[in-house]
């Protein structure tokens, strides 16, 4: 069954759902929302990854990093240098039991389900990392979850080509249906991975680099790749119902199990086809391809986080609109527009469709066979 055709909890009559996939609180409700005030969020994890979006956050206005959350000391007195003031925990069950509004969720992927669940049962605006999880059975947790979430609480996760401005334009010109219905996909992600942590003591190496370790981070398919996944699963408003794939170890053999190169091969109900490239091969190469290309009946729209080109058929120019800044602040700033005046999502039921498509890749990669949609829920 298409985890799409499971729908959010209830909203109780008192949320009314938008032309956009949002739900407004009306009057009575917003009024209880953190709408005259900054929204005050926890962090928990200070990686990289964390350390980044998380200043993102500190520089809206409207918003205020109150509480770190790491398991390293070294990690904590990082945070406690860009936050200074913000209350320290070891333990995200302690950060929850705190008055934090919102909880922004930057732990490796295959904690996710765990602490997205916590998350939901503290009844706090959650703002997540991709992937949904590691595994399938990861999603299943979130997407259990995600029916029991407080539906006055935003979850947003962090997949910023939904929230980036151009990126919802090239979606709105190709729902407009003015060129035509999409015939075929293709994307990639060929470029570089996460930097590898050295010297680190051996009993913390896997979690330090977790990302490297295919139960911590499901593979590159899931955790970096599900980007072009999730864009290419929202423009054709569902999922693939197949995948054939192939992978293997070619440069990156020095550390972990992933992969750091596959070609997929999906495909959807309808006939349409989707192909699949992406390597982790280095600077070296001297070249990256990222994006997504979606070929139309009369014309083709290419989507990247670069920017969008538009190629209309029968004509020689190019239409192009850059995009001049990371659009990941788009994302944060609609989810603390929407957790403070109540604009509500609940994204966990897209992100663990598209957490699923990348899974169902790498299985067929790891069994050398076709793998169904059918078979993945059942993994």
């Amino acid at each position: 069954m298409s985890t799409q055709s499971i729908p959010p909890d209830s909203r109780r009559g008192f949320v009314r759902t938008t032309a956009a996939g949002l739900s407004i609180l009306t009057p009575s409700i917003a009024l209880g929302s953190q709408a005259n005030s900054a929204l005050t969020v926890g962090l928990v994890g200070v990686g990289n990854r964390g350390s980044y979006v998380s200043g993102i956050f500190a520089k809206n206005e409207f918003a205020r990093i109150a509480a770190i959350c790491d398991i390293y000391d070294d990690r904590i007195e990082a945070g406690k240098a860009m936050y200074s003031g913000a209350k320290v925990f070891k333990d995200i069950k302690d950060l929850l039991a705190s008055d934090v509004d919102a909880v922004y969720i930057a732990t490796p992927a295959a904690l996710h389900p765990e602490h997205f669940e916590l998350a939901v049962k503290a009844r706090k605006h959650i703002f997540m990392e991709k992937p949904a999880a590691a595994n399938a059975q990861g999603c299943l947790r979130v997407l259990k979850a995600a029916r029991m979430a407080d539906p006055t609480k935003r979850i947003t996760v962090d997949f910023q080509q939904r929230y980036g401005k151009d990126y919802r334009k090239a979606y709105n010109l190709i729902k407009s249906g003015e060129l035509g219905e999409i015939k075929m996909v293709r994307g990639a992600w060929i470029g570089n991975g996460p930097p590898i942590k050295k010297g680190v003591p051996a009993a913390e190496e896997k979690i330090r680099n977790w990302y490297f370790y295919r139960e911590m981070s499901g593979d590159m398919i899931i955790e970096q790749d599900c980007h072009n996944i999730d864009v290419v699963n929202w423009f054709t408003g569902t999922h693939p119902t197949w995948a054939a794939a192939a992978g293997s170890r070619m440069v990156r053999t020095d550390i972990g199990d992933i992969f750091d190169n596959l070609a997929v091969s999906y495909k959807f109900a309808s006939g349409l086809n989707f192909s699949y490239a992406a390597a982790q091969f280095g600077r070296q190469v001297g070249w990256a391809d990222i994006g997504e290309t979606f070929v139309c009946e009369k014309g083709t729209v290419h989507t990247s986080r670069t920017g969008v080109k538009i190629h209309r058929g029968g004509v020689k120019e190019v239409e192009e609109w850059p995009t001049k800044y990371d659009i990941t602040q788009d994302a944060v700033n609609e989810f603390i527009e929407g957790a403070r005046t109540g604009k509500i999502e609940n994204a966990a039921f897209h992100a663990a469709d598209s957490t699923l498509t990348g899974y169902m890749a790498l299985q067929a990669a790891i069994k050398g066979q076709p793998v169904t949609w059918e078979q993945v829920l059942k993994m």
